[in-house]
């Protein structure tokens, strides 16, 4: 009873924080600790069953448990070797490679810690046992939540919508990537020209120390060949990231229109992390999403994952000496 009226708790909570603002990280939390709760109180009515059909039904799950889990590693370690055979060997290429390496890791410890009498041992499985949890289910709330975040519908027509921009092909060629994020756009600018006026494109993206121009000019060039007035697109070619594209935009938009309403569009596995940086700068935008090639998911979602968790440095090196002293506490015997 109590794990049932804790998550409807977290529901609530959760449920007001949407209302207030959808594009917070403590949304996420909140979801996930709510789920967290009805699940404990749905495995607090398996005591009502059957000794021996909780024996098999405790041995199956614990078995497909580390079947999935040692799935999910080799996995992301095939993913991680396509990444860099794909888009070379950068530290963000590596993520999944490292992700299924680490728990790979994570597993060989803990057989070591169940097979060698060693105090140490337990110290260190506990406690880097405790915060790769704490890891897992904070990236289970960010999965979560980023995909219901994703799937918002627009509700009504915008003054701007600004595309983000990436890195360019050659140095001055719309890459995949990007061309996605500006075909997303270009639809949007469509379908609402069919309604009435249409909206101004803002192409956002500066100047790489390796780029013959600027990404905001590709872009533009990119959305004139695709049949859009130039006089419908505006430039901002100054920023270097996603905070710089967001921060200058808006200065841009509030300039030209005070009080405006727009839009902006990334990739899928950017949308909930630019949401979060929209939301600082104070742009009053919801950010929708365009597909990414399948095998640059993995590793792109860890990366903005990690950039999710850098930007809440406190709490979370907070939660995670707390998790290590417990650990500790817990194994030292």
């Amino acid at each position: 009873m109590p794990a049932y009226l804790l998550a409807a708790v977290f529901t609530l909570l959760f449920g007001y924080g949407v209302r207030r603002e959808r594009r917070r990280f403590s949304n996420a939390v909140l979801l996930g600790l709510a789920v967290l709760f009805l699940v404990a109180g749905l495995l607090g009515e398996l005591d009502r069953l059957p000794d021996t059909f909780l024996r098999v039904a405790f041995v199956a799950a614990a078995v497909a448990a580390i079947m999935g889990v040692l799935a999910l590693a080799v996995l992301l370690v095939a993913n991680g070797v396509t990444m860099v055979r794909a888009e070379g060997g950068r530290p963000a290429n590596l993520l999944s490679l490292l992700a299924g390496l680490g728990i790979l890791a994570l597993a060989g410890l803990l057989v070591a810690t169940l097979t060698v009498d060693s105090r140490p041992l337990r110290v260190l499985a506990s406690s880097t046992l405790s915060v790769a949890g704490y890891v897992a289910f904070l990236f289970l709330c960010f999965i979560a939540y980023a995909f219901l975040y994703g799937r918002l519908r627009v509700r009504r027509d915008v003054d701007f919508v600004v595309v983000l921009g990436a890195g360019l092909v050659d140095g001055s060629r719309v890459p995949p990537l990007l061309a996605r994020r500006l075909d997303r756009a270009l639809r949007l600018y469509r379908a609402q020209a069919d309604r009435g006026e249409a909206p101004v494109l803002i192409a956002s993206g500066g100047k790489g120390s390796d780029e013959q121009t600027s990404e905001a000019r590709a872009m533009a060039d990119y959305l004139i060949g695709h049949g859009v007035p130039p006089e419908r697109i505006r430039l901002e070619d100054r920023s270097g990231n996603t905070d710089e594209n967001l921060e200058f935009s808006g200065a841009l938009m509030a300039a030209a229109k005070p009080g405006y309403r727009c839009l902006v569009v990334t990739n899928n596995f950017h949308v909930f992390r630019a949401a979060v940086i929209a939301r600082r700068a104070g742009v009053p935008a919801q950010v929708l999403g365009a597909p990414t090639a399948a095998y640059y998911w993995p590793s792109a979602t860890l990366r903005e994952f990690v950039a999710i968790l850098v930007s809440y440095p406190i709490t979370n090196l907070g939660m995670c000496l707390l998790l290590v002293l417990l650990g500790v506490s817990v194994s030292w015997k």
